[in-house]
């Protein structure tokens, strides 16, 4: 019986942090679609993670010292992986079309399970690949994929995807020592030092109150979307966390078209129902394998 509750817990604690994860990524890109275009990458970069980490230190940090994490080195490596991931999709975005862009970046689940078998030794089944081949085709058919735009986006867009499925992959194995607070402010750390540089060159300040307050829930949504995915990887491998995440175009699509007037034509539902598809078949998947066992150190913070 108890073992049977344990099972439960995490086949449904998993999938229930990643949609979260997915829901708060997608209100996060609505803000970043909000804010003016006068605001540069790096503008957008340097915000969002020095603001990460001045909240997590008055959060979390004043009765302890957040930078104490086990593994240092892949804790660096892994910010370095997650900042070079979010500064090509933005950089992507001006490049390409939006379609084009996004549906390059979304291959990222399948490059977690390569790394997750490189760097992990973690299989995959028949059924598991297959839920990854719906999601790419679900976000084609969703974004109207066709690949155009210059050669330098698509390989930007796709070296995105590649630093975001390395990234995925070193949470779920930095998970297991680490807690989501260390994990997240070492990823802020890097990302911070990374766009400082060109930010200070030609920093764009905010001059209105709605772009303030726009900036303010950049810095909300990415910690509290961080943070539920960190700790969705206590239950979850890196690839599978990233099928879930893939349901963020679904929210930010809903939410253009509740709030932004953007069109809900059949890609959107035909698109939408393969990625929810094939997120639902892992979650059973998921639910009919063995528990993740221990919980790590770190899962406290």
């Amino acid at each position: 019986m108890n073992r049977r509750l344990v099972h439960l817990d995490a086949a449904v604690a998993g999938p229930l942090f990643m949609l979260s994860a997915a829901l708060l990524f997608a209100m996060l890109n609505i803000c970043i679609k909000l804010l003016g275009s006068e605001y540069s990458t790096w503008d957008i970069a340097f915000y969002r993670s020095f603001g990460g980490m001045v909240l997590l230190q008055l959060l979390f940090g004043r009765r302890r010292n957040l930078f104490r994490g086990h593994n240092l080195p892949l804790l660096i490596f892994r910010g370095g992986a997650g900042a070079l991931a979010f500064l090509s999709m933005i950089m992507a975005i001006r490049l390409l079309p939006v379609s084009t862009a996004m549906v390059i970046f979304f291959t990222y689940p399948a490059f977690a399970a390569v790394f997750s078998f490189v760097l992990l030794k973690e299989g995959i089944s028949r059924c598991e690949a297959l839920c990854l081949l719906l999601v790419l085709v679900g976000a084609g058919i969703l974004f109207d994929f066709q690949l155009t735009g210059s050669i330098a986006g698509q390989a930007i867009a796709l070296l995105g995807g590649v630093f975001a499925g390395l990234a995925m992959t070193l949470v779920h194995r930095l998970r297991r020592d680490n807690g989501s607070v260390v994990i997240y402010l070492y990823f802020c750390t890097v990302c911070a030092a990374v766009a400082a540089p060109m930010y200070l060159a030609d920093p764009t300040l905010p001059d209105r109150g709605v772009e303030v307050v726009v900036l303010l829930g950049i810095v909300l949504f990415s910690l509290s979307a961080q943070l539920m995915m960190t700790q969705g990887f206590l239950y979850c491998r890196g690839w599978e966390g990233g099928v879930f995440m893939t349901s963020e175009v679904i929210f930010t699509a809903i939410i253009g078209i509740t709030f932004l007037g953007d069109p809900a034509g059949w890609r959107f539902w035909v698109g939408g129902l393969l990625i929810l598809g094939s997120s639902t078949l892992l979650g059973r998947l998921l639910a009919a394998k063995k528990p993740v066992t221990g919980l790590p150190a770190g899962h406290g913070e």
